[in-house]
């Protein structure tokens, strides 16, 4: 008892509230510490890559703004050389989740694809492939697939047949329901565009290897196009990853499909982000005092300004004011485990890692879910009310928790 005492009142773990006051109220960070400290957990635990392959105009930076949520312009400016003809983007790209590689348009004119190849198969962790679904003339994809396939034939494929509406008869939408998820597709759907599609699977033929290969027909389209809805396709699309790849992509990237309010979905990878880096350097006894609370601190900072609301002294004395101490104590208690665990012969220094690396997620996938509801009450112009928000707080340590777990436990924190 006397040694669970002592531990109870180890300075560090109730500290780290007090840090975080501290660097929200006066951020004093070693940004090149802490960037040392992320750039090392990213090393321990790479992103998923996802590799797009395709022709030119095939949809390529389509999908990813469809997967990622973002803005057709962020994407754009957010590839960054990877070689001469392949680029990589990191989303989100302050705490990125996931990078995905597209390479230079397939079949193009004095374009040898072999390094960009080389390149995607040295890192890729999930291969996207993308078709129009009317330019049967994938001869360049296939080729690229099957080659792939026969020195890979455990990695899992995803097809996306894309651009529909253009074998659509004038005046025609959608077929609804989505109906390209059964195996017999219904005479309903457009005649020119089930042709297409069948005639370019089986232009691809059977690929080589023993992973799965999924077929998805989308078809991403500005609102101002006219089709509804603009991401027909997309539910099946987060299918297949998921059904073929252990990846979570879903879980990580897109919020809880009810929520409808476009703030909250924007803000949830990020949360996530943070959460996982948090997590990396939570596993750190020395960086994390300091780590942890910086890393909340700037995703709070960014969580502002997705939900455009100011972030000044009096917002951040108000957030931590209807939190109140009582968060604050349970917050901290998230780490004393690891101070607990230390006693125990052998394991203590392991099982410690462990759980400081949930403990740090955890609160900060925590504050950041809490953090969004305070956000969303502001932007009502209603006052947050401290009973609600204390009772999000719990909601989301839980869900929190089990979400660090189940990354920590697949080796990707």
């Amino acid at each position: 008892m006397v040694h669970l005492m002592k531990i109870l009142r180890w300075r560090p773990w109730p500290d780290r509230w007090r840090a975080l006051r501290a660097s929200l109220l006066d951020p004093q960070v070693d940004d090149a510490a802490l960037d040392a400290a992320l750039s090392e957990a990213r090393a321990r635990y790479p992103l998923p890559v996802v590799w797009l392959i395709g022709k030119t105009q095939s949809g390529k930076t389509s999908i990813v703004r469809a997967l990622t949520g973002s803005a057709l312009a962020e994407i754009g400016n957010g590839f960054q050389p990877c070689t001469a003809t392949a680029r990589l983007y990191d989303f989100p790209a302050d705490a990125p989740l996931v990078r995905f590689l597209d390479t230079r348009g397939l079949g193009e004119v004095a374009y040898d694809p072999a390094e960009d190849i080389r390149v995607g198969e040295s890192h890729a962790h999930l291969l996207l492939a993308v078709m129009k679904a009317t330019d049967l003339d994938q001869t360049a994809v296939v080729e690229v697939l099957q080659a792939v396939r026969r020195r890979h034939p455990e990695w899992p494929v995803v097809i996306a047949q894309t651009c529909l509406h253009e074998a659509y008869p004038p005046d025609a939408d959608h077929p609804s329901p989505y109906p390209f998820d059964q195996e017999s597709w219904p005479s309903s759907a457009p005649l020119d565009l089930l042709r297409a599609m069948k005639a370019q699977r089986e232009g691809a033929g059977r690929l080589p290897g023993v992973a799965p290969v999924r077929w998805v027909p989308v078809d991403l389209t500005a609102p101002e196009d006219g089709f509804a809805p603009p991401d027909y396709g997309l539910d099946a699309l987060w299918r297949a990853i998921d059904e073929v790849s252990a990846l979570r992509l879903e879980l990580l990237l897109r919020s809880d499909p009810l929520v409808k309010d476009v703030y909250a979905r924007a803000a949830h990878p990020h949360i996530t982000g943070y959460a996982l880096a948090a997590a990396a350097v939570g596993a750190w006894p020395l960086i994390d005092l300091v780590g942890v609370p910086a890393i909340q601190a700037k995703m709070l900072q960014s969580l502002a300004a997705i939900y455009e609301q100011d972030w000044e002294t009096r917002a951040v004395i108000e957030f931590l004011g209807l939190l109140g101490t009582g968060v604050g104590v349970a917050y901290a208690a998230r780490f004393a485990g690891r101070a607990l665990v230390k006693l125990v012969p052998g394991v203590g220094q392991t099982v410690g890692a462990v759980w400081g690396a949930t403990a740090g997620g955890a609160t900060t996938y925590t504050l950041g879910k809490t953090a969004g509801y305070y956000f969303h009450q502001r932007r009502l112009g209603l006052d947050p009310d401290a009973r609600q928000l204390r009772r999000v707080f719990a909601e989301e340590m839980r869900r929190g928790s089990s979400l660090l777990r189940d990354r920590i436990r697949t080796g990707r924190p």
